[in-house]
């Protein structure tokens, strides 16, 4: 099957944040309850055609602030070059760079991020920074850049206006769809959430991101979340996502 439109319906669910009641969170059921599954390294063809062994590791990773790029930071000062394949590129020539619009990001270095490792490198394939968390039983989310580690996941925020002076904050936790990216996102010759190749997952994205979840959203907020998927999905094939195979 082709990757498929957007426009579907979908099932949204809205709670207060237990841990803090000025915010709400607004949640893709449809998207949570889905089997999208990263396949990187298991037919992955790529977002461009000319770079499919990077997956989406194509551009490089922008971050989202001075945090984000100092605790990436510490953790490349961990990383060797049994680690890093582009280790000693990275040393000598830096392993970030700027955009034209001057936002930090990680450099692109021949067709990948610079912290892409090759499929033939003896220290394992992809990325490095992924790589040393496994071996060091960290979790990836703790070692990568947030825009890294949150994709497919996309975190919204807007302020609500109760209509009586007052307002609140809504946290928005959806799919990170192709026109998330904007004019741009058209240009990519494959993109994953939408693409039923990636829906091939044992268990539901609410499962399987269930550390990257309950870092946006906090142990409560996920204990909630989880709690709606569950009622969702024994509620039977209501408004599923149609990249899902039929279940």
């Amino acid at each position: 099957m082709p990757e498929v439109e957007l426009g579907f319906p979908r099932t949204y669910v809205e709670f207060a944040n237990p841990a803090d009641p000025t915010e709400v969170f607004r949640c893709d059921l449809t998207w949570l309850t889905s089997r999208w599954t990263c396949i990187f390294g298991e037919g992955c063809p790529g977002i461009y055609e000319t770079s499919p062994e990077a997956g989406c590791c194509t551009l490089g990773a922008h971050f989202a602030d001075d945090d984000d790029a100092q605790r990436v930071g510490a953790i490349v000062d961990q990383l060797t070059p049994a680690h890093w394949e582009r280790h000693d590129e990275g040393k000598r020539s830096g392993w970030t760079e700027k955009d034209d619009d001057g936002e930090l990001k990680t450099r692109a270095f021949e067709g990948a991020c610079i912290f892409h490792n090759s499929r033939g490198f003896e220290g394992g394939y992809g990325c490095a920074l992924h790589g040393f968390a496994l071996e060091q039983d960290l979790k990836p989310h703790t070692t990568k850049p947030d825009v890294c580690w949150q994709l497919p996941l996309r975190r919204q925020f807007r302020d609500v206006d109760r209509g009586d002076g007052t307002t609140y904050t809504e946290t928005q936790i959806g799919e990170y769809t192709r026109a998330g990216w904007g004019p741009g996102g058209a240009d990519l010759d494959w993109y994953c959430s939408s693409n039923t190749e990636a829906h091939v997952g044992l268990e539901p994205v609410y499962v399987t991101n269930r550390d990257e979840l309950t870092e946006l959203m906090g142990e409560a907020g996920y204990a909630e979340l989880a709690r709606y998927c569950r009622e969702h999905e024994a509620g039977g094939t209501n408004t599923p996502h149609p990249a899902d195979p039929h279940r």
